[in-house]
């Protein structure tokens, strides 16, 4: 047998083998490709988005940003943003169906679902707008609204979350994923989209900081960077399978501020308003309004040390 003949067999072994994974995934043979969200082009899609609700600050129209010309770019969006949704519905769809073509069953559904996602745009803007405006009010270093909606990265990631979260609330759980997965690798800030944060949400440096899936946060709420909220345990049934659908994450209520490497864990765990988390807690349970929790055993114990000359 042929030296290529060889490689052929084992490339044909190879190919089997990959196909029996890839079956596990949803994709086979026999049906062709799978359909789904590129996430290259939900990220250009979250883009576009983006240029709507800070008109003339990314992305700038040729012509400028006149109620004729946004007319038109949102025209361009609608149409991109149906694509996406349909891509991500496809699978109910036949697969031999023409992804392009106006008849398939789930592009009028994708169209709909395109139309009441803009309707929301404006609600999202409204509160970006009070997200641009904390971060100026809570950060001495800022030195014009235009500097944070340009550079800063928590104002981005929260940009993306409330553009996810509608998405999420929608059912369109695998764009939202996407958005959600690239603010995270943009800013090393990790908001899942199904997170509930109200107004005004201002996150200072950022690096480090993970917000889980049913953490619920209230109005003007201040979030240093290594802030963890997230979940004491993964609750299971009888066969060891993780339980989903729980609360597993923290509530924090209005206008309390979260200093840098705290951790705060659990579904049953309320951070009442107006209370300060100090730095590197470690925090299980709840707390009532106007608290102040910090690790001062810890500091005592170093200024002894100190004083001792150790």
């Amino acid at each position: 047998m042929a030296l290529n003949e060889f490689a052929q067999k084992d490339q044909t072994h190879i190919v089997k083998q990959l196909a029996t994974i890839a079956g596990a995934l949803g994709y086979t043979m026999e049906n062709g490709d799978k359909t789904v969200p590129r996430p290259e082009n939900v990220v250009d899609l979250l883009q576009d988005l983006r240029s709507i609700l800070f008109p003339g600050y990314f992305k700038p129209s040729r012509n400028g940003h006149d109620v004729v010309c946004m007319l038109e770019h949102l025209g361009v969006v609608y149409w991109r943003l149906a694509g996406q949704i349909h891509n991500a519905l496809h699978n109910t769809c036949s697969h031999t169906c023409d992804t392009t073509a106006i008849a398939c069953p789930v592009m009028e559904k994708s169209c709909q679902l395109s139309m009441e996602y803009l309707h929301r745009l404006p609600s999202i803007q409204a509160k970006l707008e009070k997200d641009v405006q904390a971060a100026y009010d809570g950060d001495p270093a800022a030195t014009c609204l235009e500097e944070i909606v340009l550079s800063y990265p928590g104002i981005y990631a929260i940009t993306v979350h409330r553009l996810a979260h509608e998405f999420y609330q929608m059912g369109l759980v695998l764009i939202a994923r996407i958005m959600s997965e690239h603010a995270h690798s943009c800013t090393g800030i990790d908001i899942h989209p199904g997170a509930q944060i109200g107004e005004s949400f201002f996150v200072d440096h950022g690096t480090g900081v993970v917000i889980g899936e049913t953490c619920v946060i209230g109005n003007h709420v201040k979030l240093y960077q290594g802030v963890t909220l997230g979940a004491l345990s993964f609750p299971k049934d009888e066969k060891g399978k993780l339980i989903r659908g729980t609360r597993r994450h923290p509530t924090i209520e209005d206008n309390v501020t979260v200093y840098a490497g705290a951790t705060i864990l659990g579904g049953d765990t309320v951070v009442g308003q107006g209370s300060v988390i100090g730095g590197n807690v470690w925090l299980t349970e709840s707390i009532p309004p106007f608290s102040k929790v910090i690790n001062q055993p810890q500091i005592e114990t170093r200024v002894h040390h100190y004083r001792n000359g150790s």
